[in-house]
């Protein structure tokens, strides 16, 4: 049933569309099932089902976090070309399913820790799009006090870990965690994403030996977007079938613009990896912008291939279809919907605008471990510029 629908059947006063999806989503959890749009290619492991559970409440959650997650990228990109973020800037849209996925799969407990293409990851975890904002704009309500930017997204009590730099580094410190949480006994598993431009990193190998060695929870997940900065996979990769770079390790081949497909497969990997150990899951996913905002993302690939992706595989889209194909909402609400999000968004960029910039002192915290007394001096060494608590 559409929402006007459902709000014409109740005695409830009709209300702006905010508060009848909100009261909509929150009570009506009928089963959907949903066939995934590709089979799932499998390395030393049975592939899940196609058939996947869900509901109203989760559909149309899918569709209004995704669109969120897009509308907040496209404004980043703006402010970025206005000059009010500076640096280093990945934006997120078109992989918008495979942190939507990801999240329908698992619960808080579980970690995730990813590289820098990280804002709508954060989102995802329960963090706010005020949060964004200041962060990328280098305020002090940003998630990381606004000296973290864009590539260095944290939320420790979802346990989200980062937000790293440093290609495929983050690799060895999601298995860490996932080691953490096996000799805690959590009954938890982590996530460590990476590109596939970070596949042919030695680390990645060493973590993962050591995770099988040890049989950790630890599931690596390869956000395959076919480009490694301006590379094309083929170009990088000899082998280019990610999923079977784990070689003793199982793998999972996923169609990542497929948000059920990829909350299917982090269902059966949460499950496989707290029994038997890590296994990779490979997301067959596209971004649509450049690397990063210095890329026009133009020189390498044609405007027809990503306006392909876009009208073939778009993942806001094939949510769009299955809200409509089942009744759920009507074109009009999900466009009303599209306009309370812009909204959302524009109201929470100018509350970030607000807020100020991280006071100087700010520059010598969460540098040392407190209490160890450390002096800062000039550079010649002789006049002492701070003393550290």
């Amino acid at each position: 049933m559409s929402l006007s629908r459902l709000s014409s059947r109740s005695n409830i006063i009709p209300r702006p569309l905010s508060a009848v999806f909100s009261r909509f989503i929150s009570t009506d959890t009928t089963p959907i099932t949903i066939e995934t749009s590709l089979p799932f290619t499998a390395h030393l492991c049975d592939p899940p089902s196609r058939s996947v559970e869900s509901s109203t409440q989760e559909l149309l959650t899918f569709f209004r976090t995704m669109a969120l997650m897009r509308r907040m990228e496209i404004a980043a990109d703006s402010l970025y070309k206005a000059k009010l973020i500076r640096g280093f800037c990945h934006l997120y849209d078109g992989q918008e399913a495979v942190a939507i996925g990801m999240e329908a799969a698992i619960t808080k407990k579980d970690a995730i820790i990813t590289a820098y293409r990280d804002h709508c990851i954060f989102l995802g975890r329960g963090g706010s799009l005020y949060e964004v904002f200041a962060e990328l704009m280098g305020r002090q309500d940003g998630c990381s006090k606004g000296k973290g930017g864009s590539m260095h997204f944290y939320k420790k009590d979802s346990s989200f870990y980062g937000g790293h730099g440093i290609v495929g580094a983050q690799v060895p410190l999601g298995c860490g965690i996932a080691f953490a949480q096996k000799y805690s006994k959590e009954e938890a598993v982590t996530f460590a994403m990476y590109g596939d431009g970070a596949a042919n990193q030695g680390q990645l190998f060493e973590a993962l030996n050591i995770s099988a060695l040890w049989d950790l929870p630890s599931i690596l997940v390869c956000e395959n977007n076919h480009y490694g900065m301006g590379t094309a996979e083929w170009r990088a990769a000899k082998s280019p079938s990610y999923y079977k770079r784990g070689d003793y390790v199982p793998g999972l081949k996923v169609d990542g613009m497929d948000a059920f497909a990829v909350k299917q497969a982090c269902k059966f990997a949460k499950e496989h990896a707290l029994k038997n150990g890590p296994i990779i899951l490979e997301m067959d996913t596209y971004r649509y912008h450049g690397h990063s905002m210095s890329d026009p993302g133009s020189t390498y690939r044609t405007r027809d291939e990503i306006s392909g992706v876009r009208q073939e595989r778009d993942p806001i889209e094939r949510i769009k279809k299955l809200v409509l194909s089942h009744d759920l909402a009507t074109e009009k609400e999900l466009k009303d919907m599209e306009k309370e999000i812009r909204k959302e968004v524009d109201d929470a960029i100018a509350k970030a605008k607000d807020c100020p910039m991280p006071e100087p002192s700010e520059l010598f915290t969460n540098v040392y471990v407190k209490g160890f007394g450390t002096e800062s001096f000039g550079p010649d060494r002789k006049e002492v510029k701070a003393a550290l608590p």
